[in-house]
């Protein structure tokens, strides 16, 4: 399947029963996103609490995703890692396993410089043939992606075709389009700003809110990209102050909290990581049914 690099892309939970994987789960949010206007599903990120998958979770997160979906949209995996021979592992797998492409985030805890950084993501480009999204997030990871770092990665290796921008700077996906002449494609990280990110020459969003919302968030790019700048920014208005709540603690705790709520999944979550509470759980309801959300609405 030839990858479709726009459009709303969801990064897609893990859904957990009694501390295993939920395999029906899985399949069954992935046949909701098939049919709600999802471009991608995006399998084993940050949202997917990867960090706490062990590998052989991982790799069946991912052949699960892969065999549910069908061909009928792309799976883009993720498989990044600290250590360089791991995440060339876990990507040569996802290659094996089907998936269209790999979510590379940058390397974190050990805070590579630059060149590190470069001949990290170097080292799996040239090793598995496979399309590749760079993960910029540096609130995680501790480490900023430079645009000349990007820009040179682009130029040097074909198969990194895409970066997924959570920096929260215009600024930096400015730069990133301009030095790469906008070859490479650009994708928020940030529901937040999905539609400023798509003003700028941004392609699309992997979304959180997709999770819960996939229609919408589909409507809010599809707007933009037929012109219907009103309309787009309405969704926009629309989302914000949903997304807004979907990140009041650590993401995934609140969108696994809400998709509980809506009856999607089991909202199990797997330590350190753990449940709501309080006024934010409050909160995180008061959005939810502030935005036409019923606690039965998907429980059909």
């Amino acid at each position: 399947m030839k990858t479709a690099w726009r459009g709303s892309m969801v990064a897609l939970v893990t859904p957990f029963r009694e501390e295993r994987v939920d395999e029906a789960a899985l399949t069954r949010l992935v046949d909701m996103h098939v049919t709600s206007g999802t471009s991608a599903l995006v399998p084993c990120g940050t949202t997917g609490e990867s960090a706490t998958l062990s590998h052989e979770e991982h790799g069946r997160v991912i052949e699960t995703v892969v065999q549910a979906a069908r061909g009928r949209i792309p799976v883009i995996a993720g498989t990044g890692s600290n250590n360089t021979k791991e995440a060339i592992r876990l990507t040569q797998h996802a290659r094996d396993a089907g998936a269209d492409a790999a979510l590379l985030i940058s390397p974190y805890y050990n805070r590579p410089t630059q060149r590190g950084l470069y001949l990290h993501f170097k080292a799996v480009a040239e090793t598995v043939d496979l399309p590749l999204v760079l993960y910029n997030i540096a609130a995680r990871t501790a480490v900023n992606i430079e645009p000349e770092t990007v820009a040179k990665l682009a130029a040097d290796c074909p198969t990194i075709v895409a970066i997924k921008e959570a920096s929260g700077s215009l600024e930096q996906m400015s730069r990133i389009l301009q030095l790469t002449n906008r070859r490479l494609t650009l994708l928020s990280g940030d529901d937040a700003l999905t539609l400023p990110v798509l003003s700028i020459g941004g392609a699309g969003v992997i979304s959180v809110a997709a999770n819960i919302v996939p229609k919408d968030v589909a409507a809010m790019v599809g707007a933009f990209d037929q012109g219907k700048m009103a309309e787009a920014r309405s969704w926009h208005e629309k989302l914000l102050p949903l997304v807004k709540a979907l990140f009041i603690e650590t993401n995934p705790i609140p969108v696994k909290t809400a998709m509980g709520w809506l009856c999607l999944i089991d909202p199990h979550l797997r330590l350190p990581l753990c449940a709501m509470e309080g006024a934010n759980l409050e909160k995180l309801r008061a959005a939810l049914e502030a935005y036409g959300l019923r606690h039965e609405q998907f429980t059909a």
